[in-house]
């Protein structure tokens, strides 16, 4: 078996499954380093107090950066859009939030979003709504601090509870209940306020998780490239015993051969 191993075709061959088997590992490599890059997480710092303007844009899709970002804006707060949306959960307490129409000043212009607070009660909820409302000061601009979150979907009502009745901050939904809004920009996303209205609670509102998850079909890929490298030099070594296995056949059968055709001595 050695000898036939040492042999210049077996070598050469040796030295192809080789350059293969190291190609797969490259590959597998690569599957590997895929993988982990993947799982990478990026530390973003959400709870650094960002200005509005440079971070999203109105009429556009939120950006991924901007997602749970602790933001700064100032603009003016329209009388007669504050709505009441239900359902929300605060500490794991459902309620009412207060969420009211800021025309944003210092960032390009356009509707956002704001939600002011939370209430357990429904009626304390409007309670607030109302003293909000009063307290308006048209065209004044007062400054924002909250975290910035993407617009949600809109849910339908259940079959007996008013059609008015809302349960998520779906832009596409308060910007036809705004008064008069027509056609203007708008924000596709929301601000939870770090100060809450009066006889509100302030909304509990958590920085993102940043984790990640490892990708398993690279890891899966990495694996494959190795068993495919693995069985080039199995490949080898199986061709080389096939080889010796083959002479030596030849080799029993050459000399049964000439043990057949050997002439045999006087008989007695």
């Amino acid at each position: 078996m050695l000898r036939m191993m040492l042999r210049p075709r077996w070598v050469l061959a040796l030295v192809a499954a080789l350059a293969v088997a190291a190609a797969f590992a490259l590959l597998g490599q690569w599957q590997v380093e895929r993988a982990v890059e993947q799982a990478t997480v990026v530390e973003r710092p959400t709870e650094q107090v960002r200005p509005l303007e440079g971070l999203v844009e109105p009429d556009r899709p939120t950006p991924q950066a901007a997602t749970g970002q602790m933001v700064e804006v100032a603009g003016s707060f329209v009388p007669g859009d504050t709505l009441l949306v239900d359902g929300r959960l605060n500490d794991g307490e459902s309620g009412t939030w207060v969420v009211a129409h800021l025309e944003v000043t210092d960032a390009p212009a356009g509707g956002l979003p704001v939600a002011l607070g939370w209430a357990a009660d429904r009626e304390d909820a409007a309670a607030a709504a109302e003293r909000f409302e009063a307290s308006i000061d048209e065209g004044a601009v007062v400054t924002v601090t909250g975290r910035f979150l993407p617009s949600e979907a809109p849910m339908l009502p259940e079959d007996d509870a008013d059609p008015q009745q809302m349960k998520t901050v779906a832009v596409a939904q308060l910007i036809n209940r705004w008064a008069d809004y027509d056609d203007r920009p708008v924000y596709f996303g929301y601000v939870t306020s770090a100060e809450p209205a009066d006889g509100l609670v302030a909304i509990v509102s958590p920085p993102p998780e940043q984790q990640a998850e490892l990708n398993w079909l690279n890891v899966f890929y990495a694996v494959e490239w190795v068993v495919f490298a693995a069985f080039a030099i199995y490949l080898w070594y199986r061709l080389v015993r096939d080889a010796v296995e083959r002479e030596r056949e030849e080799a029993e059968q050459a000399a049964a051969d000439r043990a057949a055709t050997a002439p045999t001595g006087p008989a007695e």
